[in-house]
């Protein structure tokens, strides 16, 4: 439990004693909220959600792939 301990404090400590890491954390969050929440609302809506069964999701799926988009 002792190497679990220092390890902890290694990153506690480091994170404490940033000075630019804490902006630049502050760019990766931003970019992760626009990309997963932004991103997802308009590009990636859930084709499949308006399927009740099983069967019916699998038959849009194949007809979709099967399809010559030519």
């Amino acid at each position: 439990m002792n190497i679990f301990r220092k390890v902890y404090e290694f990153y506690r400590d480091g994170f404490r004693n940033m000075e630019v890491g804490r902006s630049l954390w502050l760019i990766i969050l931003i970019k992760l909220v626009i990309m997963f929440l932004i991103l997802r609302v308009f590009f990636f809506r859930p084709e499949l959600g308006k399927y009740k069964t099983q069967e019916e999701k699998a038959a849009h799926v194949i007809e979709n792939l099967t399809q010559d988009k030519r």
